[in-house]
Protein backbone atom coordinates (compact mmCIF):
# COMPACT_ATOMS: atom_id res chain seq x y z
CA UNK A 1 0.00 0.00 0.00
CA UNK A 2 1.29 3.13 -0.63
CA UNK A 3 1.28 6.12 1.53
CA UNK A 4 0.65 9.68 0.08
CA UNK A 5 3.60 11.99 1.04
CA UNK A 6 1.91 14.39 3.87
CA UNK A 7 0.67 11.20 5.51
CA UNK A 8 4.06 9.88 5.38
CA UNK A 9 5.70 12.68 6.77
CA UNK A 10 3.08 13.11 9.75
CA UNK A 11 3.38 9.71 10.87
CA UNK A 12 7.30 10.14 11.05
CA UNK A 13 6.54 13.73 12.51
CA UNK A 14 4.29 12.15 15.45
CA UNK A 15 6.84 10.71 17.72
CA UNK A 16 8.49 14.03 17.94
CA UNK A 17 5.74 15.95 18.38
CA UNK A 18 4.59 13.66 21.24
CA UNK A 19 8.23 13.50 23.08
CA UNK A 20 8.06 17.57 22.86
CA UNK A 21 4.56 17.78 24.07
CA UNK A 22 5.33 15.58 27.23
CA UNK A 23 9.10 17.48 27.82
CA UNK A 24 8.44 20.33 30.57
CA UNK A 25 8.63 23.88 29.66
CA UNK A 26 11.81 25.13 30.48
CA UNK A 27 12.30 27.65 33.49
CA UNK A 28 10.71 30.94 32.46
CA UNK A 29 14.03 32.86 34.04
CA UNK A 30 17.12 32.21 35.03
CA UNK A 31 18.11 33.74 38.39
CA UNK A 32 22.22 33.92 39.23
CA UNK A 33 21.84 34.70 42.88
CA UNK A 34 25.28 35.56 44.74
CA UNK A 35 24.44 34.32 48.04
CA UNK A 36 22.22 31.78 49.33
CA UNK A 37 19.70 33.69 51.11
CA UNK A 38 18.91 34.95 48.00
CA UNK A 39 18.96 32.05 45.97
CA UNK A 40 16.33 30.60 48.58
CA UNK A 41 14.25 33.79 48.20
CA UNK A 42 14.27 33.87 44.35
CA UNK A 43 12.80 29.89 45.00
CA UNK A 44 10.35 31.02 47.20
CA UNK A 45 9.17 34.19 45.09
CA UNK A 46 9.52 32.28 41.46
CA UNK A 47 8.63 28.60 42.36
CA UNK A 48 8.64 26.69 38.93
CA UNK A 49 9.07 29.68 36.91
CA UNK A 50 12.19 30.22 38.08
CA UNK A 51 15.87 28.13 37.16
CA UNK A 52 18.33 29.22 40.28
CA UNK A 53 21.64 29.25 40.57
CA UNK A 54 24.12 30.31 43.31
CA UNK A 55 27.77 31.35 43.14
CA UNK A 56 28.57 30.45 46.49
CA UNK A 57 27.79 28.18 49.83
CA UNK A 58 27.15 29.48 53.52
CA UNK A 59 30.90 27.92 54.13
CA UNK A 60 32.27 30.41 52.43
CA UNK A 61 33.22 34.01 53.36
CA UNK A 62 31.03 36.13 50.76
CA UNK A 63 33.72 38.83 50.80
CA UNK A 64 36.62 36.42 49.48
CA UNK A 65 35.06 34.89 46.28
CA UNK A 66 37.03 34.16 43.05
CA UNK A 67 35.32 35.12 39.60
CA UNK A 68 35.85 32.01 38.15
CA UNK A 69 35.45 30.50 34.73
CA UNK A 70 31.97 28.78 35.88
CA UNK A 71 30.73 31.52 37.90
CA UNK A 72 31.14 33.97 34.51
CA UNK A 73 29.34 31.40 32.49
CA UNK A 74 26.43 31.66 34.79
CA UNK A 75 26.23 35.24 35.03
CA UNK A 76 26.58 35.65 30.75
CA UNK A 77 22.94 33.24 30.84
CA UNK A 78 21.37 34.99 33.45
CA UNK A 79 17.99 36.93 33.28
CA UNK A 80 18.63 38.30 36.45
CA UNK A 81 21.56 38.27 38.81
CA UNK A 82 20.66 38.58 42.20
CA UNK A 83 23.15 39.90 45.06
CA UNK A 84 23.31 41.77 48.37
CA UNK A 85 25.01 44.61 47.02
CA UNK A 86 26.48 47.44 49.61
CA UNK A 87 30.03 46.43 48.23
CA UNK A 88 29.71 42.82 50.08
CA UNK A 89 30.75 41.48 46.61
CA UNK A 90 33.11 44.36 45.31
CA UNK A 91 36.34 42.50 45.03
CA UNK A 92 34.40 39.37 42.15
CA UNK A 93 30.78 40.92 41.03
CA UNK A 94 32.42 43.68 39.00
CA UNK A 95 34.62 41.21 37.27
CA UNK A 96 31.82 38.70 36.54
CA UNK A 97 29.99 41.23 35.34
CA UNK A 98 32.14 42.68 32.99
CA UNK A 99 32.97 39.89 31.51
CA UNK A 100 29.89 37.95 30.82
CA UNK A 101 29.40 40.07 28.03
CA UNK A 102 25.86 40.58 29.05
CA UNK A 103 23.98 43.80 28.90
CA UNK A 104 20.84 42.62 30.71
CA UNK A 105 21.85 42.14 34.15
CA UNK A 106 24.29 45.10 34.40
CA UNK A 107 24.11 47.82 36.94
CA UNK A 108 21.03 50.34 36.14
CA UNK A 109 18.81 47.21 34.16
CA UNK A 110 16.29 45.29 35.81
CA UNK A 111 18.19 42.12 35.05
CA UNK A 112 20.36 43.62 38.45
CA UNK A 113 18.74 43.62 41.24
CA UNK A 114 20.97 44.45 44.75
CA UNK A 115 19.45 43.28 48.14
CA UNK A 116 20.47 45.80 50.18
CA UNK A 117 19.28 48.66 48.08
CA UNK A 118 15.61 47.64 49.81
CA UNK A 119 16.37 48.12 53.42
CA UNK A 120 18.00 50.88 56.00
CA UNK A 121 21.76 50.24 56.43
CA UNK A 122 23.47 49.87 59.48
CA UNK A 123 26.63 51.07 60.73
CA UNK A 124 27.12 53.38 57.39
CA UNK A 125 30.70 55.23 58.12
CA UNK A 126 30.92 59.01 58.53
CA UNK A 127 34.39 58.57 56.88
CA UNK A 128 35.88 56.31 54.98
CA UNK A 129 39.50 55.04 55.79
CA UNK A 130 40.70 51.46 54.79
CA UNK A 131 42.79 51.75 57.50
CA UNK A 132 40.07 50.72 59.81
CA UNK A 133 39.50 47.28 57.74
CA UNK A 134 37.09 46.36 55.58
CA UNK A 135 34.77 49.05 56.17
CA UNK A 136 31.89 49.12 53.60
CA UNK A 137 30.90 52.73 52.26
CA UNK A 138 26.92 51.72 51.83
CA UNK A 139 27.24 50.59 55.39
CA UNK A 140 26.87 46.74 56.67
CA UNK A 141 25.98 44.82 54.15
CA UNK A 142 24.70 41.40 55.87
CA UNK A 143 21.27 42.37 56.21
CA UNK A 144 19.97 39.07 56.05
CA UNK A 145 20.32 38.40 59.72
CA UNK A 146 16.69 40.05 60.26
CA UNK A 147 13.96 38.47 59.03
CA UNK A 148 12.42 42.23 58.48
CA UNK A 149 14.66 42.94 56.00
CA UNK A 150 13.59 39.56 54.22
CA UNK A 151 10.20 40.96 53.96
CA UNK A 152 11.70 44.45 52.56
CA UNK A 153 13.51 42.36 50.09
CA UNK A 154 10.59 39.95 49.15
CA UNK A 155 8.45 43.16 48.55
CA UNK A 156 10.28 44.00 46.25
CA UNK A 157 12.14 41.11 44.04
CA UNK A 158 8.39 40.44 43.61
CA UNK A 159 7.76 42.65 41.13
CA UNK A 160 11.22 42.98 39.58
CA UNK A 161 10.53 38.98 38.62
CA UNK A 162 7.38 39.86 37.08
CA UNK A 163 8.66 43.12 35.29
CA UNK A 164 11.39 40.62 33.33
CA UNK A 165 8.50 37.71 32.88
CA UNK A 166 5.33 39.86 32.52
CA UNK A 167 3.57 36.94 30.96
CA UNK A 168 3.87 35.03 34.29
CA UNK A 169 2.93 38.39 36.77
CA UNK A 170 -0.07 37.02 38.26
CA UNK A 171 1.36 34.06 39.31
CA UNK A 172 4.47 36.26 40.67
CA UNK A 173 2.02 38.32 42.72
CA UNK A 174 0.29 35.18 44.23
CA UNK A 175 3.67 33.58 44.87
CA UNK A 176 4.90 37.12 46.38
CA UNK A 177 1.74 37.19 49.08
CA UNK A 178 1.60 33.49 49.87
CA UNK A 179 5.42 34.19 50.49
CA UNK A 180 4.16 37.29 52.83
CA UNK A 181 1.74 35.26 54.91
CA UNK A 182 4.12 32.84 55.65
CA UNK A 183 6.49 34.64 56.58
CA UNK A 184 4.40 37.37 58.78
CA UNK A 185 3.40 34.26 60.71
CA UNK A 186 6.62 33.12 61.43
CA UNK A 187 7.89 36.92 62.06
CA UNK A 188 5.17 36.89 64.69
CA UNK A 189 6.07 33.46 66.28
CA UNK A 190 9.46 34.32 66.42
CA UNK A 191 8.98 38.15 68.09
CA UNK A 192 7.56 35.88 70.98
CA UNK A 193 9.97 33.27 71.15
CA UNK A 194 13.07 35.56 70.88
CA UNK A 195 11.79 37.63 74.34
CA UNK A 196 13.98 36.13 76.62
CA UNK A 197 16.99 37.41 74.60
CA UNK A 198 16.54 41.10 74.31
CA UNK A 199 19.28 43.48 76.41
CA UNK A 200 21.29 39.82 76.60
CA UNK A 201 25.20 40.79 76.00
CA UNK A 202 27.04 39.11 73.36
CA UNK A 203 30.35 39.34 71.76
CA UNK A 204 30.70 39.09 67.98
CA UNK A 205 33.84 37.73 65.99
CA UNK A 206 33.33 39.69 63.30
CA UNK A 207 30.74 42.23 62.88
CA UNK A 208 28.28 40.27 60.42
CA UNK A 209 25.07 40.54 62.72
CA UNK A 210 24.21 43.69 63.59
CA UNK A 211 20.85 43.31 61.92
CA UNK A 212 20.37 40.78 63.84
CA UNK A 213 21.18 42.04 67.18
CA UNK A 214 19.46 45.10 66.40
CA UNK A 215 16.10 42.47 66.03
CA UNK A 216 16.65 40.78 68.84
CA UNK A 217 18.01 44.22 71.38
CA UNK A 218 21.12 41.85 71.85
CA UNK A 219 23.82 44.18 72.96
CA UNK A 220 27.20 44.12 71.21
CA UNK A 221 29.99 44.63 73.95
CA UNK A 222 33.15 43.26 72.12
CA UNK A 223 34.30 42.01 68.73
CA UNK A 224 36.90 39.82 68.62
CA UNK A 225 38.62 41.15 65.08
CA UNK A 226 40.27 43.89 65.66
CA UNK A 227 39.45 45.66 62.44
CA UNK A 228 36.66 44.45 60.07
CA UNK A 229 38.34 41.18 58.01
CA UNK A 230 41.07 41.38 60.37
CA UNK A 231 42.27 37.85 62.42
CA UNK A 232 42.87 38.71 66.22
CA UNK A 233 46.25 38.05 67.19
CA UNK A 234 46.62 36.26 70.72
CA UNK A 235 46.97 39.69 72.40
CA UNK A 236 44.01 41.26 71.07
CA UNK A 237 41.96 38.51 72.27
CA UNK A 238 43.94 38.81 75.61
CA UNK A 239 42.39 42.37 75.56
CA UNK A 240 39.21 41.50 75.14
CA UNK A 241 38.85 39.23 77.74
CA UNK A 242 40.02 41.59 80.78
CA UNK A 243 37.76 44.31 79.31
CA UNK A 244 34.98 41.64 79.59
CA UNK A 245 35.32 41.75 83.52
CA UNK A 246 34.05 44.77 83.61
CA UNK A 247 31.42 44.76 80.53
CA UNK A 248 30.67 41.05 80.79
CA UNK A 249 28.91 38.99 77.84
CA UNK A 250 26.74 36.16 78.33
CA UNK A 251 28.04 34.74 74.73
CA UNK A 252 30.72 34.60 71.80
CA UNK A 253 28.64 34.41 68.20
CA UNK A 254 30.68 33.37 64.95
CA UNK A 255 29.33 32.28 61.26
CA UNK A 256 29.45 28.60 60.41
CA UNK A 257 31.96 30.02 57.54
CA UNK A 258 34.44 30.84 60.29
CA UNK A 259 37.32 29.98 61.56
CA UNK A 260 36.25 29.12 65.57
CA UNK A 261 39.38 29.22 66.85
CA UNK A 262 39.26 32.86 68.00
CA UNK A 263 35.53 32.59 69.81
CA UNK A 264 36.99 28.83 70.76
CA UNK A 265 39.91 30.12 72.47
CA UNK A 266 37.81 33.46 74.31
CA UNK A 267 34.87 30.89 75.84
CA UNK A 268 37.69 28.56 76.95
CA UNK A 269 39.62 31.73 78.65
CA UNK A 270 36.48 33.77 79.39
CA UNK A 271 34.17 30.69 80.25
CA UNK A 272 31.64 32.36 77.76
CA UNK A 273 29.91 29.74 75.70
CA UNK A 274 30.28 29.97 71.89
CA UNK A 275 27.84 29.89 69.34
CA UNK A 276 28.13 29.13 65.59
CA UNK A 277 25.32 30.55 63.81
CA UNK A 278 24.03 29.82 60.45
CA UNK A 279 24.28 33.27 58.81
CA UNK A 280 23.08 31.80 55.46
CA UNK A 281 20.61 28.71 54.35
CA UNK A 282 22.75 25.99 54.47
CA UNK A 283 24.95 26.85 57.74
CA UNK A 284 23.81 23.93 59.15
CA UNK A 285 21.42 20.98 59.13
CA UNK A 286 18.22 22.61 60.06
CA UNK A 287 18.82 25.62 57.51
CA UNK A 288 17.55 23.86 55.07
CA UNK A 289 15.16 27.53 53.43
CA UNK A 290 14.90 30.67 54.73
CA UNK A 291 12.51 29.39 57.82
CA UNK A 292 14.73 26.79 58.90
CA UNK A 293 17.46 29.49 59.12
CA UNK A 294 16.08 31.83 61.68
CA UNK A 295 14.05 28.88 63.18
CA UNK A 296 17.50 27.24 64.30
CA UNK A 297 19.31 30.82 64.98
CA UNK A 298 16.70 31.52 67.57
CA UNK A 299 17.36 28.12 69.05
CA UNK A 300 20.95 28.20 69.27
CA UNK A 301 21.45 31.99 70.58
CA UNK A 302 18.72 30.73 73.37
CA UNK A 303 19.85 27.58 74.33
CA UNK A 304 23.20 29.17 75.27
CA UNK A 305 21.96 32.51 76.72
CA UNK A 306 19.67 30.16 78.86
CA UNK A 307 20.24 31.08 83.03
Amino acid sequence: MKLHRSTLAALLLAPVVSLLAAAPASAALRVFACEPEWGALAQELGGKLVDVSVATTAMQDPHQIQAKPSLIARTRNADLVLCTGAELEVGWLPQLLQQSGNPKVQPGQPGNFAAADTVPKLEVPTQLDRAQGDVHAAGNPHIQTDPRNIARVAAALGPRLAQLDPANAAEYARLEADFAKRWQEALARWNAKAAPLKGVAVVSQHKGFAYLYDWLGLKEVAVLEPKPGIEPTVSHLQGVQAALKSNPAKVVIYAAYQDPRPSEWLSKNAGLPAVKLPFTVGGSDAAKDLFGLFDDTLDRLLSAAKP
